[in-house]
């Protein structure tokens, strides 16, 4: 008696792939050696012994994309990556940022700056980063507060080039009043909202009825004053 082949003993069937199971297959093996070159990537930078890149890794990363590790793209890329430390990205940071941005070797991150630098651009997502900064720059457990200093580096890093006389009359204000020594969130939030809701100079639309915190109050009073001098 012939014996019946494997398929027929067994009862199984067999098909052949079709243009969509190739695609998918295709697809799956390229993302997988995109994250094996994004990990790879990540190891080229992070310190051997703590498995995260740290201040001088992130050095080092600037370098290579060619930017000042000061440039506000930096700041940028770690709210992609949602970082949550300063100074530091893990693994999974570093992943979540360069799987979004597409970007697995150096090249391809630099030219992703742009982008990134369009995308925060956008009303919603900028509001979203400008909180992001502030807590970025939280280093210490349970810290509320930023001194006056760092906050006045970071309000021309963050915001100078979209309001830069709001800020940079701000600024010169916080640097001669004496009666705060560190912003809260509150604060920092509602000097955003002050550069996007209230005429500057004139400031004739500011209401101090309104719940604008205590400093800006101070502030437009500091600047009308300025201004009956001149």
């Amino acid at each position: 008696m012939r014996r019946s082949s494997a398929s027929k003993k067994t009862g199984q069937s067999y098909s052949t792939p079709t243009a969509t199971d190739l695609f998918r297959s295709a697809s799956s093996k390229a993302s997988s050696k995109e994250s094996e070159r994004i990990d790879s990537l990540f190891y080229s930078f992070a310190n051997g012994s703590t498995g995260m890149i740290d201040p001088e890794g992130i050095e080092t990363l600037c370098a290579a994309m060619e930017v000042n590790h000061t440039d506000v793209r930096v700041l940028m890329l770690a709210w992609k990556m949602k970082a949550e430390e300063q100074g530091y990205f893990t693994l999974d940071e570093w992943r979540r940022g360069l799987k979004a941005l597409r970007a697995d070797t150096i090249s391809k991150l630099r030219k992703a700056l742009s982008d990134l630098e369009k995308e925060v651009s956008r009303p919603s997502n900028f509001a979203d980063f400008y909180s992001y900064a502030f807590q970025y720059c939280l280093t210490e457990e349970k810290q509320k507060s930023i001194d006056i200093e760092s906050i006045c580096e970071l309000l021309t890093l963050v915001l100078g080039s979209t309001f830069p006389p709001q800020v940079n009359s701000f600024v010169e204000y916080l640097k001669t009043q004496n009666d705060y020594k560190v912003i809260n969130m509150d604060q920092w939030m509602g000097f955003f909202r002050f550069c996007n809701e209230i005429s500057y100079p004139a400031l004739d639309d500011y209401d101090p009825e309104l719940a604008w915190p205590l400093i800006l109050d101070n502030f437009v009073e500091w600047v009308r004053e300025k201004e009956k001098i001149i």
